[in-house]
Parts: C-alpha cells; structure tokens; sequence
C-alpha cells in the first residue's frame, strides 16, 4: 500500500513538473483581424472624415482591414448605442463626438446608453472649431453688431440648426445665454437644410462646424462673423473670437475615439499611440488645416478627464437654457 502512495505521489510531481515546463498560451496580438470602426453620422460628414483617416492609417500598418460603417440615427446615439453593446475585445470602436459623448446624455430621456460607463477614451482626433454665420441679408459684420441688432429688434432673431440638442444647437444656446439676448431655435434635419434656410434669409444666423460652413462663407452664400473657439482659426486668421467680445465663450466641435467599457488597457494603450502616430504628423496638420481642424491627440487618461468635463459644461448649458429631455 506505502509503494503504490509513493508511486502515485511520484506520478503527481511529474506531471505536475510537466506542466510547469510547458510555456503559457499566448495572447492574440491586437489586431489579428477585421475591426470595426463606427461612424454614427452619414458618410460624407466631418466624423465620418476622422474615422476614415484613422481607419486608413491603422490599416496600411496592420495590413488587416479597419471598415468604417456608417450607423447614423437619433442624433448619433443610435451608433453609439450599438457600440456600447459591442463586445470589449478592441475590435469594435467609436468616433465619438461632442453630440454623442457630451450632450446627447442631457437632451434624451433614453440615449440607450451611459456615456460616462459604457465607454473607455482612448484618444481625440482633433477639435474643429464651430463658426457663427449670418444670412448675407443681416446688416451686421461682427459679433458686437449682431448683439446690438438683436437687442434693437422688437422681434427675436431665428437661428437654424441640424436638431434639437445637436452640436449646432447648444453653442446658439450659450450664446444667447451670454449675450443677454433672446433668439428663435428652428430644428432643420441637416446642416443643407439650414445653409439653405440661411442663404435664403429664412433664418437670421447659425453655428456649425467650419469644415462644412468656411466654404459657404468663402463663396458668399452665408457671411461669417466669428469663431467659437477660444483661440481663432489657423484656416480663418482673419475672423475673430466670440470670446473675444464674450469673454469665456468656448464651443467648438471635437472628434475622437471611444471603445466598449471594458477593452483591455493594452489595446487601449496601443490604439493610443497609433492615434498619435497618424494624426502627429506634418503632412496630417496641413491636411487638417485645410479643413480648419488642429489635431489634439491626448492619452486615454486626458481623454477621459476631457470628455467628462465636457458633459459637465453640456449639462449647465442645458439646464439653464431650460432645454426638456425629448
């Protein structure tokens, strides 16, 4: 009995040697296949831009395909939503924006989604700074001139915007708010509809990005009259800053990524400094510039601190414009 313990001990200990000695599986290196890079705009777009540029640079590095697909709904939280739900392996991603990640949380009752825990920052893209534009038919050229006017009329002004609680409606919130003025809001389904509304007098001014509004304004079609961020435009040096005459003012557009809460810390890491590899170099920042966008890439942890500063100042604006949940 003692000689068939100790074989039997010795039978465990061997095999147990054995399977110390054989090396631990390893891990998939990141990205071994296809990954998914969701745009929750239409194609064509400013985010839909950023998105393809990452998608383009990861792919010609990791000769695996990045496909950009187009979710767009419900103001961006449609796609959002769809990646929230995705699983966390890093080969599902977001290009998230101020709409999605910032504001949406405060105009929907149900954004389907917690923007604050559904989702890990790996970095920004870039910020692209919203431009204020009037209809040509507005006797007003600068940002003074136009709250003067505003304060003469017995009638409100109306602005026009892509939707109620998008990125182009918040800044004319804020505005107003800091203006001591009182504007109109009229919700159109797209920035075309509201260039359209505007060229046409229909509505008396507008906020969006200036990727899409600089060209407008170069061709004449709407007149701009400043810039939202607080530094003026590299694209537009010759427009001022609305801080400039409201002290404080910052509401400018901004694109990075995001991915499902729960991604490894190593991907996370990795898609990082790939981000900061494609948008960091000369040839990006003039292609950027073109466009009027500067490039801000940031680590996961700026980022994440960026973002929810950002749904803090989203949230103030919205509850003192008074906006309701819809």
């Amino acid at each position: 009995m003692l000689k068939l313990m100790a074989r039997a001990t010795s039978l465990l200990l061997a095999t147990g040697l054995t399977a110390l000695a054989q090396p631990a599986p390893q891990q998939e290196s990141w990205p071994s296949r296809s990954v998914s890079v969701v745009v929750p705009f239409a194609a064509g777009g400013t985010t839909d831009m950023f998105g393809r540029l990452f998608g383009q640079g990861m792919q010609e590095k990791y000769k695996v395909p990045f496909v950009v697909e187009n979710k767009a709904g419900a103001g961006g939280t449609l796609g959002a939503a769809w990646v929230a739900r995705a699983k966390p392996d890093g080969y599902t991603l977001l290009v998230g924006t101020a709409s999605t990640q910032a504001i949406a949380p405060f105009v929907y009752k149900d954004p389907r989604y917690d923007a604050d825990k559904d989702f890990v920052a790996i970095s920004l893209f870039a910020k692209v700074p919203n431009l204020l534009t009037v209809t040509p038919k507005l006797p007003v050229k600068t940002v003074g001139e136009l709250i003067a006017y505003a304060k003469s009329r017995p009638e409100p002004l109306v602005y026009g915007s892509s939707g109620v609680g998008s990125a182009t409606h918040l800044p004319a919130e804020l505005f107003q708010m800091m203006a001591g003025i009182k504007l109109v809001h009229v919700p159109y389904k797209s920035s075309n509809d509201v260039a359209a509304a505007l060229a046409g007098g229909h509505v008396d001014l507008a906020f969006d990005n200036i990727t899409f509004a600089w060209p407008l304004a170069k061709s004449g079609t709407v007149r701009a009259i400043a810039v939202t961020s607080t530094e003026r435009s590299p694209t537009a040096p010759d427009l001022p800053t609305i801080a400039e005459t409201l002290p404080g003012f910052d509401a400018p557009s901004w694109h990075g990524l995001f991915a499902p809460a729960g991604t490894p810390p190593a991907v996370v890491e990795q898609i990082a400094a790939e981000i900061k590899r494609i948008y960091g170099t000369p040839e990006m920042a003039a292609k950027l510039m073109e466009i009027g966008a500067v490039a801000a890439p940031i680590t996961p942890a700026e980022f994440a601190t960026f973002a929810a500063a950002e749904r803090i100042r989203y949230r103030d604006i919205v509850a003192k414009a008074g906006l309701q949940p819809h």
